[in-house]
């Protein structure tokens, strides 16, 4: 059996848990290929696996990361859509903080040729979440006003490029003046400074005291429910994440309350579960950017063994955009 490294999980916690060791390979099972990877995605989500918020599926220890780009170097039995040398990305699959790996096929997507490796891996649960959160949670369009908490987090960069070219005004909230002038350079007509402004009162005045259609929030607890007190009537809110911890359980009246508002809490793994849905989602991202409607910027990167340094940068909200990590 071959060898390769990987960022192993033995008992959750803080970043120090995260530990690159020697792990066993072995040939790719039917239905898989193996794949070298080229670049990792950190994602917050690897955050909440990590410390045990999202139960990893088989226990410990673990492999974290769902989101990867490089090239096939082997195929198991049966596989007859890809072929060594395929250059794919995936973002459901756990497991990816490794140098090598097997993934099912059916996660897979194959990168068009004028898309970099790096951009791929970059872009591929960012990108998608994006995608499912202005297409399909709540259809964005030339009349939509919407809020997007943490603007320029990776998601947030591309959902104002993408929001913008659908035609919507965009209000972001972002914590500093470099995060602030950042998200203004990806799309957001306004971007509110969330630390040392009332978000809720400058959204209401942007909005001539109407508020928003949708508020997108990957927050969670420190703004809530203040982003209720945004939305227009019968407006929604989308909680698609918590990276200020999670919402705690409230009284459903408080919606009604409101203003009759909508709540969701959508996941990008329940609207990509079939093959055909990754592909849609999936192409629609790489038109997009291929388009250059969406730029894909890459603002930090770190080695695969750095795994503990990314993981507190990213807590600490030192990053913005996106952030690699390379094997």
């Amino acid at each position: 059996m071959a060898k390769t490294q990987a960022i192993l999980i033995r008992d959750l916690g803080g970043p120090d848990v995260l530990r690159l060791e020697e792990v066993d390979l072995a040939a790719p099972a039917a239905g898989e290929v193996q794949i070298r990877h080229a670049a990792v995605g950190l994602n917050f989500i690897d955050v909440y696996f990590r410390t045990g918020l999202y139960k990893a599926p088989n226990g410990l220890p673990f492999v974290p990361g769902k989101e990867a780009a490089g090239t096939v170097t082997a195929v198991g039995p049966g596989v007859t859509d890809f072929r060594v040398g395929d250059r794919v990305a995936y973002a459901g699959a756990d497991g990816a903080y490794a140098v090598e790996r097997n993934v099912a096929t059916r996660h897979l997507v194959k990168v068009p040729d004028e898309i970099p490796l790096e951009t791929a891996a970059a872009m591929m649960l960012k990108g998608m979440t994006a995608e499912y959160l202005l297409n399909r949670t709540y259809k964005v369009g030339p009349d939509t006003v919407l809020l997007f908490h943490a603007a320029a987090g990776g998601v947030g960069l591309i959902a104002g490029q993408w929001a913008k070219a659908l035609g919507a005004t965009v209000i972001g909230t972002a914590g500093s003046p470099e995060k602030i002038e950042l998200a203004l350079r990806h799309g957001y007509d306004h971007v509110i400074d969330y630390r040392n402004d009332d978000f809720v009162a400058r959204v209401r005045e942007l909005t001539g005291g109407k508020g928003v259609d949708v508020v997108y929030d990957s927050v969670g607890r420190d703004v809530f429910p203040r982003s209720l007190d945004c939305l227009r009537p019968r407006g929604m809110w989308v909680l698609f994440g918590q990276s200020s911890g999670p919402v705690e359980a409230f009284d459903m009246g408080l919606l009604a309350q409101k203003g009759s508002l909508y709540a969701t809490r959508p996941s990008l793994f329940a609207y990509i579960a079939t093959p055909a849905e990754l592909a849609a989602c999936a192409n629609s991202l790489f038109d997009v950017v291929r388009s250059n409607k969406v730029r894909i910027n890459i603002n930090q990167t770190y080695p695969l063994a750095d795994a503990r340094r990314a993981h507190e940068d990213l807590e600490s909200r030192k990053t913005s955009g996106t952030t690699l990590l390379i094997p």
